[in-house]
């Protein structure tokens, strides 16, 4: 064996530890749920909560090792923040979420998706509670380890329909919700990617696309951060806030405003008196990206950890609910401390351990992304669960934030395919061999606002239509000048591999948490 086998067979067995340590710190935090919960119950209760408990803190880490990824992956991707960088920010923001504002009452049924008057047998309800939550875990674990970003709550959600079903027949289900959910799967991707292609537009109309870049971004980019201040104050009151400070919409968007316009101020004053932070470079206009960026990661951690823990502990918080009443079923359970620290600690360190082949597919996997085109991925992610609240629509962050990457990647396809036909006009109307004429006005072309492109195009036709003879190209080489390139700018593997995974989140999680039901019924009565 020589040097060259050695040094691969080490690699390849630092890989292997580093898998068996993120495994041995997930299992230790696991068993060290289980001997807590262990110790809160006497007898059968305990048994059980112990179970619920194991499982409860397995969800914890699956949905930090999924679902955060969409909070910090485009940040990740756009180098605004290094990988250890963004784990860290998450993790400490989505622990303090779900701790301060994680709320104290949680609905014991998800979303109404099956009728708890159904349900009158206390340890059926139990049985229901803890085969949705291992389903809902096991799903959002096989999508982790294949890299696709999935929603927690149609995780959740489905394997709650699934065991619901199994116990009770199709009846408990409510219908209408679960088509208002179906909706989601079209609405959230196709809403989250028109705002951020539409921001993009903005942002390279603004300032990309004039000739001196530098003054564009002193005027523009003040009013683009102070618009994201007031949506992300506006998101973080009306969403993140909510459970300890509840104000109504109109009050947040004042509240908002008032923080924009604070940072507005700040931002202007900042880039008016330093007058060389801004070269005439994309580059650098890049960089006055970064720091809203790592803010806005934050921000939507901190949303994420006060709403989405109950993707966690709210099954968990039930079971714990209906073992300490002594088997009465209630419509909401109060959320014991000690099962609020277990999701927050649990996504914290989901994230931390598994969370990093997530955040690499939604961040570099499914199209080149730099600070602008993370920056309107994150303001589409604000606005359109805004927007969709407001309207009654039914959303998922998850699909919101992967649809306003895949937007993003097929707005820079479009307009790099459309660059390319006007170079093939340009071409077109100059006589053949003329390359120095050629060159010249592309360089006069490329330096030109949007108007001037415009118009620099338009009287190149009227030149040409006026000449008798304005170009000597053949007619094969005129054939070959209409073919444009065309540059794919987004991955389509990935967008297959994920729009399957969507799709059958409901079904998948529900048949997975129908088998476990019947399989933990039949263990507990026997």
């Amino acid at each position: 064996m020589d040097l060259q086998q050695i040094s691969e067979l080490e690699r390849a067995a630092q890989g292997g530890r580093g898998e068996l340590l993120r495994l041995g710190v997930g299992i230790l935090f696991i068993v060290g749920v289980m001997f807590y919960a262990g110790l809160r119950g006497d007898g059968e209760a305990s048994l059980i909560l112990v179970m619920a408990a194991m499982i409860g803190g397995y969800m914890a880490m699956n949905i930090g090792a999924n679902d955060v990824a969409n909070n910090v992956g485009p940040a990740v991707g756009s180098k605004a923040l290094t990988l250890a960088g963004a784990l860290v920010i998450a993790a400490i923001f989505e622990a303090a979420g779900a701790l301060i504002a994680g709320g104290e009452v949680i609905g014991t049924i998800r979303n109404g998706i099956i009728d708890p008057n159904l349900i009158t047998d206390s340890d059926t309800f139990v049985w229901i509670m803890l085969a949705a939550l291992l389903a809902g875990a096991l799903w959002l674990n096989i999508a982790t380890a294949v890299g696709a970003p999935v929603s927690t709550t149609h995780s959740i959600v489905g394997a709650v329909l699934g065991s619901g079903m199994a116990a009770a027949g199709p009846a408990i289900v409510d219908w209408a919700t679960m088509g208002n959910i179906a909706a989601s799967w079209v609405i959230s991707p196709l809403l989250g990617g028109v705002f951020a292609a539409a921001f993009l537009y903005l942002v390279k109309r603004s300032i990309t696309y004039q000739a001196d870049m530098a003054e564009a971004a002193r005027r523009t980019v003040p009013l683009l951060v102070g618009l994201m201040a007031w949506t992300f104050s506006t998101y973080l009151i009306l969403k993140g806030l909510n459970r300890v400070w509840t104000v109504g919409f109109w009050p947040a968007m004042l509240y908002g405003l008032v923080v924009g316009v604070f940072v507005f101020i700040v931002v202007r004053r900042m880039l008016s008196s330093r007058q060389g932070i801004v070269a005439n470079t994309k580059e650098s206009v890049n960089r006055l990206f970064t720091a809203p960026l790592i803010f806005a990661a934050a921000l939507l951690s901190f949303a994420h950890g006060s709403n989405d823990v109950a993707n966690a502990v709210g099954p968990l918080a039930a079971i714990v609910d209906v073992v300490t009443s002594g088997g009465e079923i209630h419509k909401d359970a109060p959320i014991p401390t000690w099962v609020m620290m277990v999701g927050a600690i649990g996504i914290s360190l989901g994230l931390a351990l598994f969370g990093p082949k997530v955040i690499r597919t939604v961040g570099s996997e499914i199209t080149e992304l730099d600070q602008m085109r993370a920056f309107c991925i994150a303001m589409a992610a604000t606005i359109t669960v805004i927007v969709a609240s407001q309207l009654g629509l039914p959303v998922s962050s998850t699909h919101i934030a992967v649809g306003g990457v895949f937007g993003v990647g097929f707005l820079r396809e479009y307009l790099k395919s459309n660059y390319d036909r006007m170079l093939s006009e340009i071409k077109a109307h100059h006589p053949e061999g003329d390359q120095v004429a050629i060159e010249g006005f592309i360089a006069r072309f490329e330096k030109a606002s949007v108007e001037e492109k415009g118009v620099m195009l338009r009287d190149l036709k009227e030149r040409s239509k006026n000449a008798q003879d304005p170009a000597h190209f053949s007619k094969g080489e005129r054939k070959n000048l209409k073919k444009v390139y065309r540059r794919e700018l987004v991955k389509r593997s990935q967008l297959l591999r994920i729009a399957a995974a969507w799709v059958i989140t409901v079904p998948a999680s529900a048949l997975m948490a129908a088998i476990l039901f019947f399989t933990i019924r039949g263990m507990m009565v026997s």
